[in-house]
């Protein structure tokens, strides 16, 4: 009999590989045509889209998203992952807040593909709407501001993460040697992308327009004339996509005991 925690725990893992295969074909995307990954998620789910039993993957795909951003607002509230109360544990489960937002709003344009609301033509719009939606709000402006701090914090613990390779504490021992170096290099591009995103939203909440606000595509196409750093970029989104789907096989995920959302760690 699977219990309701097993049954979570293996959405969080098809979550963990829904976004292995965005970030793995978004790299592509981007290192292969160094213009449609404007599109960013989109680019990939209209991609997806096209191929045999291309529909089916998408819902499984929304439905390990929404898992995996389920997975990090408890990491942020809930302390699912016992990062703790001090300065650190605290931007931590900041930046697990952040990654929840960027990965629901993958999750929202993943849905809209699956669903047939939307085509490649409509490019990388969803997130705009989101924040279009939330600046119209009376302290939206206050809101979308948080949240690119959030990014920016994000951006930082990413980086830091690449620097320490902290992520193998959470990984089994039993996943190949390769997951480190690969970790480490998809942490430190993805950081970039955190920080450009962050620092976009600051700006959109400043002036309170969305059209200042860049969604993950559009992060990766503002290096564009960076030349060698968008390639390095795009090569290090390839490797987070990696990283990410041996982290759907490997990644120690916690249980859910009686005392609630904390759990304890099996090995």
């Amino acid at each position: 009999m699977v219990d309701k925690s097993e049954k979570f725990s293996w959405l969080v893992r098809i979550g963990f590989a829904a976004r292995g295969i965005t970030y793995l074909l978004l790299g592509y995307i981007a290192l292969s045509t160094r213009g449609d990954a404007e599109g960013g998620g989109s680019a990939v789910y209209d991609y997806l889209q096209e191929v045999p039993i291309g529909t089916p993957i998408l819902w499984t795909m929304t439905a390990g998203l929404l898992a995996y951003v389920a997975f990090r607002l408890m990491c942020a509230i809930s302390d699912l992952q016992h990062r703790g109360t001090d300065s650190t544990g605290i931007l931590k489960r900041i930046g697990d807040g952040a990654s929840a937002v960027a990965h629901l709003f993958l999750a929202y344009a993943c849905f809209q593909f699956a669903t047939g609301e939307k085509s490649s033509s409509d490019g990388d719009s969803g997130g705009k709407e989101m924040a279009g939606s939330i600046l119209q709000m009376e302290i939206g402006w206050i809101v979308i501001g948080a949240i690119g701090l959030g990014f920016l914090i994000g951006a930082f613990m990413q980086a830091k993460t690449a620097f320490t390779a902290h992520f193998m504490h959470r990984i089994s021992a039993r996943a190949p040697s390769i997951t480190c170096p690969i970790g480490r290099a998809g942490h430190a591009a993805r950081a970039i992308v955190f920080l450009l995103i962050g620092w976009s939203m600051i700006k959109g909440a400043w002036v309170e327009s969305e059209e200042r606000i860049q969604g993950l595509g559009q992060a990766i196409l503002s290096l564009r004339d960076t030349g060698l750093i968008y390639s390095v970029v795009a090569i290090g989104l390839i490797m987070f996509g990696i990283f990410s789907l041996f982290t759907a096989r490997y990644r120690i995920i916690p249980d859910f005991g009686p005392e609630g959302l904390k759990p304890s760690f099996r090995s």
